[in-house]
Order: structure tokens, then sequence, then C-alpha cells
């Protein structure tokens, strides 16, 4: 099982091939800013703003194109559901089925990022002001406070678990020390599921981001064949395995609770706080 897209033709070594996700699927700011033209009556700040936070959040799936995959992933580009202002407010905050929820884009964020997605590529709607989606928010149920990999989001049962369940359904591609590495050597290299790789291409994105991503794609030969509560299951041992602490709960297999998790480094002084975002 891995956490992001490799094919034939990849370069030859997991940290190669790392380095070219940081850059070519997170769409780094200072890569990708300097192509977008908002569409005339668009605000230009506002919608190089949205083109950022699209890069950060949506782009691993929907693409930097917006035509997706189809039908995993819907095309954004053309898609006649974003002239409903209300309902693309409502999916970023609180997710669909496949499409993990983003609760910690404020409404300025989400103002930007649904301004960005309704007159990028095809698309021709209108922006949405901050005032709409503030109204929109108000009217939804929050579910909890925000927290990090680091703050005790599985317990040591759930990570016995993954174990039990990586080497079959993801060790043979990732390497039995999740590091991308295969146990035949004929194989190529995969992404690295734990540690300082794993983080440097997954910082910023949440649990829930990890969990549908995995569940939509992986096994690659096999996607979605693990129950939710085993893809769940080997995220936590993926965490234990980077050296997060267990804590007292489990994970759940439910987007809006995994949504509010971060994955990120640890941070260096404990003094600072909590690893809140």
């Amino acid at each position: 099982m891995g956490v992001l897209p490799h094919r034939k033709g990849s370069p030859s070594t997991a940290e190669d091939y790392d380095m070219k996700l940081v850059v070519g699927v997170l769409g780094l700011a200072f890569v990708i800013a300097p192509v977008a033209v908002a569409p005339q009556g668009i605000d230009a700040v506002l919608f190089e703003q949205g083109q950022q936070l699209y890069q950060e959040n949506c782009a691993l799936c929907h693409q930097d194109s917006g035509v997706g995959d189809p039908p995993t992933f819907p095309a954004l580009s053309g898609n006649d559901q974003l002239g409903d202002a209300v309902q693309i407010i409502s999916t970023i905050h609180r997710g669909t089925s496949r499409m993990p929820p983003f609760p910690d884009l404020t409404a300025e964020e989400i103002s930007s990022l649904a301004t960005y997605i309704r007159n990028a590529w095809a698309n021709d709607f209108s922006s949405v002001s901050t005032e709409e989606v503030t109204a929109v928010l108000e009217g939804l149920e929050e579910t909890g406070q925000m927290a990090s990999v680091w703050d005790g989001v599985f317990t040591e049962a759930q990570a016995t678990r993954g174990q039990a369940v990586y080497p079959g359904a993801c060790g043979i591609c990732h390497g039995r020390r999740l590091n991308g590495a295969p146990e035949d050597p004929d194989m190529r290299s995969t992404p690295s599921l734990a540690r300082a790789r794993f983080l440097r291409v997954w910082e910023g994105r949440s649990l829930a981001t990890l969990f549908e991503y995995t569940r939509a794609t992986m096994p690659e030969d096999n996607p979605s064949s693990l129950t939710e509560q085993e893809y769940v299951d080997v995220i936590a041992y993926m965490l234990t395995v980077g050296g997060m602490p267990a804590g007292d709960d489990e994970l759940q297999p439910d987007p809006q609770s995994l949504a509010r998790v971060v994955i990120r480094p640890q941070r260096r002084n404990p003094s600072i706080g909590p690893n809140r975002r």
C-alpha cells in the first residue's frame, strides 16, 4: 500500500522520487504562482492565493490541470456543479464520501480556493466572498479541536493490528522498514511511508487526506481491497514507525475526525506548547 502514485520510468531511487514529488506534486508556490492569470473581473490576489491553496490541498488528486483521474478523482475543469457556491463551500469544509474535509481552512482561505477552482481552466463562474463563506460556515456544526500526529492520536494495540496487515498489503512494494525499498531488487523504488521522507511530502496535510487517498488508490493492484478499519490501522502503524507516540484513543475510520489531525514534524522545543496548526 502506498500513499503517492508511482509509475514505471520513475527516478531510480526513493530519495529522487520523493524530491520530485515535493516539487512536482505539491506545487510549490514559487514555481506555480507566476503562471496564474486571473480572468477578467476576478481579483488577481484572491485568485493567486486560491491557486496556492489548490496546489497544497487539492492537486494531489485533481491534478494541476483540474482534470482529475475519473472516476476516482473527478474533474474540476468544466464541472458544472461548481456553479453552486454554497455546495462548494460546504464540500471544502465538510468533505464528501471520497473527498476529505478541510476544517482548518479559514473563511478567507475557502473564499480564495473556491474562487480559484470556479474560475480556473475551462470554468467561468463568479468569485466567492469571505462573507458568503462565513454565512455558510455558521450553519455547519463544528466537531472538535485540531491536533497533530504527535498528540497521541492512536493506540499501541491499533498500531499492532496495522503491523499485522502491513506485510501482505504494503510491504512487498514499500519494504519491511517502510522506506520505499522493495524486498525484490527488480522492483522500482516506492514512496516512503514513515520518518523524514514521508513527512517531507505529507507535511501540512491531514490524516483524512492520507486515509482517503490511500484507500482510493492502494494497494496499487487492488485499490480499496482492505476494510476501512484496516486502512486506518495501517496508518497508526506508519505513525508509530515514524516515532509518533501512542495515546489512549484509537484513530477512527471517520474522515471528519481524521481531518482534525495534521501531519507535521515534531517541534524541537517542547516548551512551545502542543502541536497545533
